[in-house]
Parts: C-alpha cells; sequence; structure tokens
C-alpha cells in the first residue's frame, strides 16, 4: 500500500475538549468506523482522516464515499496520528489494539467501538500506556456492513459506554465525552463487566433470536413457498437482524458467551412457557405471558 506523506500529529495534543485540526486514524472504516468518520467530518472535526483496513476493496470504496482521504498500513497510520479509533470485530481487537498501544505516546488518544468490553479492558489492565485509551461502545448498529454502510447522523439521540473512565487520562476522557456529545449521543458509564451483562440483555440475544428465527423460517420455507410471500411488516422487523455479519456477531457472542448464556436459558424459559399454554390450551396464563410482556411499554416507547 502506498505511504503519504501527511500532517505529523503535534507534540502536544492542542485540540481541548475537540478535534479540529487534528489527524485522525479510523481502524475498520466499515458500519461504525466509516459512519464516525462521516460525523466528525459533519461536525468540523479533523483535519486530516486516514483508514486502515484489511481488505484494499474496503479502503478503496471508503476513499470513493469521502469517508477516508488517505489509507495507510497501520504502524504509519498510528504514527501520524492524534486520535486512534478503533472500530473492527471483537476478537480481532485485541490484538490490533496492544500493537497501537504499544506505539502510542502520551499525547496521543485511543478509543475503541467494541460490543464487549471486559476482554478488551483486562488485556490492557496493565500496559503502561492505558492511560492513553478510552474503552468506548456507542450503541447503534444496523444490519448492514462495509463502507457502503456508513451513514451520516447515526449516532444523534443514541446512547453511549465508557468503561473503566478512571484508568484513562483525564484529558482523554475529556476530548471523548466531547466528541460523542456533540455528535449527539448521551454517555453512561459502567464497569466493563456490567457492560457484558446489559449488552447481553439488549443487544446481543436480540440478535441471537433473529438468527434462529430466519434458520427457522427457512427450514420451514422448503416444505411452503408461500411462507415468504406472506411475510408482512412484523416479520421483517423481527428478523430484520438475521442479515447481520457472522464475522462481526460470532465473536461477540463468543467473547461474552457467559452472558450470552444466561440470558439464551432464560429466552428458552420463556418460550417453553409458550408452548405450554398452547400445549395445555391455557388462554388465561397465556393472555397473561402477553399482558406481562406489555410492560416493556415502559422502557420502550
Amino acid at each position: 500500500m502506498k505511504a503519504h506523506n501527511i500532517i505529523k500529529p503535534s507534540k502536544v495534543f492542542p485540540f481541548g475538549r475537540d478535534l479540529e485540526g487534528a489527524v485522525v486514524t479510523i481502524v475498520g472504516v466499515g458500519l461504525i468506523g466509516g459512519s464516525f468518520a462521516l460525523a466528525l467530518k459533519e461536525n468540523g472535526f479533523a483535519k486530516k482522516i486516514i483508514g486502515v483496513s484489511r481488505t484494499e476493496g474496503s479502503i478503496n470504496k471508503a476513499k470513493q464515499l469521502g469517508i477516508i482521504e488517505y489509507a495507510l498500513p497501520l504502524e504509519e497510520a498510528v504514527r501520524q496520528s492524534d486520535f486512534i479509533y478503533v472500530a473492527i470485530p471483537v476478537d480481532v481487537t485485541i490484538p490490533v489494539m496492544k500493537q497501537i498501544m504499544n506505539l502510542v505516546n502520551d499525547k496521543q488518544i485511543v478509543a475503541d467501538a467494541g460490543s464487549t468490553k471486559y476482554a478488551l479492558c483486562k488485556e490492557l489492565t496493565v500496559h503502561p500506556m492505558r492511560k492513553r485509551f478510552v474503552a468506548t461502545h456507542p450503541m447503534w448498529g444496523t444490519e448492514y456492513s462495509g463502507p457502503e454502510a456508513a451513514v451520516r447522523g447515526a449516532f444523534n439521540g443514541r446512547s453511549c459506554v465508557i468503561c473503566e473512565k478512571e484508568k484513562s487520562d483525564e484529558d482523554a476522557v475529556n476530548v471523548v465525552e466531547n466528541i460523542y456529545k456533540k455528535l449527539g449521543m448521551h454517555i453512561t458509564y459502567m464497569d466493563p463487566q456490567n457492560h457484558d451483562l446489559h449488552a447481553a440483555y439488549v443487544s446481543h440475544i436480540s440478535h441471537i433470536t433473529s438468527f434462529a428465527l430466519a434458520n427457522t423460517v427457512l427450514e420451514k420455507e422448503k416444505e411452503d413457498e408461500a411462507i415468504f410471500e406472506l411475510s408482512g411488516g412484523g416479520f421483517e422487523s423481527t428478523v430484520r437482524l438475521a442479515k447481520s455479519s457472522p464475522a462481526t456477531w460470532a465473536p461477540i457472542f463468543m467473547q461474552n458467551k457467559e452472558n450470552v448464556l444466561d440470558v439464551l436459558n432464560e429466552h428458552i424459559s420463556q418460550l417453553r412457557k409458550f408452548k405450554s399454554c398452547l400445549e395445555k390450551e391455557n388462554m388465561e396464563y397465556l393472555k397473561e405471558l402477553m399482558e406481562h410482556a406489555n410492560k416493556i411499554k415502559r422502557i420502550i416507547k
């Protein structure tokens, strides 16, 4: 990959609480990383944006779409950047993050966007540059992937979790907080264990359920092609997440398997209750189960 000579990072991080005039590297130029880069551009952050990707195709597409200006190998990109944002599958985040943290100085800032936090935070606990890393999870995503999936205004009105704030330098946290806030996000603070537990309940189980339901219908479709002809909005919204990338989600499930198994066992228990009601023709309990489920309206409007 051809290198480009661009602005070197400052000896002193001069950007206050935002990235105006900074050089930013996006590691992973897909849905999250690409959308983050677009958001930085829209809000006047960042003087230059460098992209890092394992595939030439993703880099070329990101350039065509105006997501990044430059493409560099990871080591060179990090050395030329003030801020490094990592948005890649969680199974490769740890080794890549170790490589990045071995390169940064005490004026650079690193943040990630991973859907699991405990394994990464644990791995970096004793790293001498841990203080320059801010562990984050912007709670947004779609079923699509790749640079072409990046959208403008993606983070507005969404939540962002920051973990182990106390282990990061104050100036690094201030910059990251300010960026997310200016992108329209509200920030929640959690320890990594609680983050992964809650993520299993509000995100990870939804994806497993969607994958499983899609497989169920695909099996039945072998016998009855009319199923898809009759499918409506309810079916489409329920299985929408089944279009999500296995390369992204399989590592998430495995890295958070204890919490995912816990919520999956509860979900299976709830399904058995519905099954039992139908088998026993217990209309009253069936209604009770659904009425109890209706209480979710207190949380989701």
